[in-house]
């Protein structure tokens, strides 16, 4: 069976930057599963995966436009620290989720000088060219459920 919309894919995967730093993998895990055209997964890596089928190994690589998009510099800003609870400890790296007023988005904190804390509202591979290595697990139906649901139940997915 090919990878084509709706159809569930368990892929195995190792995520490196352009330095072979690995970022991710699914090593000594279970595979990850989504859904083929439901945006689970980055652009790049599902375009990549289109009619491929189980078995399959490929080597990827994603430019920042297709994986977390480039780097905002209007997504960085400097906020006072009264603005976070009191008594709370900040160091540069920690991640916490902040609402502006629409819409939470995860935001790391990257400088601190005195009181006023720099944040980054950017995906931390923002900007980032990202190399896949992909071994296709499986491919298979997508149940009514994990449609309605947009993912995968069982295996590589969601468990209720």
């Amino acid at each position: 069976m090919q990878i084509s919309a709706n159809k569930v894919v368990l892929i195995d995967y190792t995520l490196t930057n352009d330095a072979g730093e690995v970022i991710d993998t699914s090593e000594g895990r279970e595979p990850l599963g989504y859904i083929q055209g439901m945006g689970n997964i980055i652009p790049g890596l599902e375009n990549a995966l289109e009619n491929k089928t189980k078995g399959e190994s490929l080597n990827v690589r994603i430019d920042p436009e297709e994986g977390y998009g480039p780097r905002n510099d209007n997504l960085i800003q400097t906020v006072n620290r009264e603005m976070f609870e009191e008594g709370t400890e900040l160091a540069v790296g920690m991640q916490f989720h902040a609402s502006d007023g629409q819409n939470v988005h995860s935001v790391t904190i990257t400088e601190i000088v005195g009181d006023d804390i720099t944040i980054d509202a950017n995906h931390p591979l923002a900007g980032v060219p990202l190399n896949f290595a992909v071994t296709i697990v499986d491919v298979r139906e997508a149940s009514e459920e994990e449609l309605d649901h947009g993912h995968v139940h069982g295996e590589g997915g969601h468990h209720h």
